[in-house]
């Protein structure tokens, strides 16, 4: 067995800055801080949205591997986080938009410990930043959950999907299961400050191979339009 002992990716930050760091990683406190969230979000999910998952056979049977899915909602995180259990389940991190939950401390704070998630700048992502998801998904065996539109849609129609997918996609041997939702815009629009009840669906289709694509422009573009295409199937 090759067994490597290395120091925590997130050793000597400061607090403020391991909660925004894409090398974060998990403590026994934010474990059970996340177990608790979880349990809680998916009571909810089954009670006021009674959420309808179909196809849960094509999810891989382990990390690593990716997560896309249409965006209309916060809630969108939340279903398809409660679909992940065991090891995947823990080591799941949603791509969040750093200027929305990572602003300030409080909202900081909570994306971090309790929804586990990583922020993407927007029109601001460093290549080096790109760089660490890739190795840190390969080589901690995570499951990332994101929206490639890069924001909520407004009307619940899905917009194109942008590029960036691409880049931590292309080139790499990780399986990226394409989902769909329905459900979620009814029940919790952009323009809502809370939920409310209502049926959502959950489709999860075949995972996408993209190990052969060049980590280059031209890649993450058929990426991209390829996981597009593969969510739009699933409606």
């Amino acid at each position: 067995m090759d067994f490597r002992l290395r120091p925590a990716r997130d050793l000597g930050l400061a607090p403020g800055e391991r909660l925004r760091s894409h090398a974060r990683e998990a403590g026994l406190g934010s474990l059970a801080l996340r177990s608790l969230w979880r349990g809680g979000v998916g009571a909810y999910l089954r009670l006021a949205h009674r959420l309808e998952v179909t196809g849960q056979q094509n999810l891989p049977a382990g990390p690593p591997f990716i997560l896309v899915a249409n965006h209309c909602s916060h809630l969108d995180t939340l279903a398809l986080g409660s679909i992940l259990h065991g090891e995947a389940g823990r080591r799941a991190h949603a791509l969040a938009a750093g200027d929305v939950f990572f602003r300030t401390g409080a909202t900081a704070l909570f994306a971090a410990y309790a929804v586990n998630a990583l922020p993407v700048w927007r029109k601001r992502t460093k290549a080096g930043e790109i760089a660490m998801l890739r190795e840190r998904l390969v080589e901690d065996r995570l499951v990332y959950i994101l929206f490639p539109e890069g924001t909520r849609s407004r009307d619940g129609a899905m917009a194109p999907f942008q590029p960036g997918i691409g880049t931590l996609v292309a080139g790499l041997p990780v399986p990226v299961v394409p989902c769909r939702l329905e459900g979620c815009h009814a029940a919790w629009p952009a323009d809502r400050r809370l939920p409310r009840p209502g049926k959502i669906r959950l489709t999860i289709g075949r995972p996408l191979d993209f190990a052969g694509l060049p980590n280059a422009r031209a890649g993450w573009v058929e990426a991209a339009s390829a996981c597009e295409a593969a969510v739009r199937a699933l409606g």
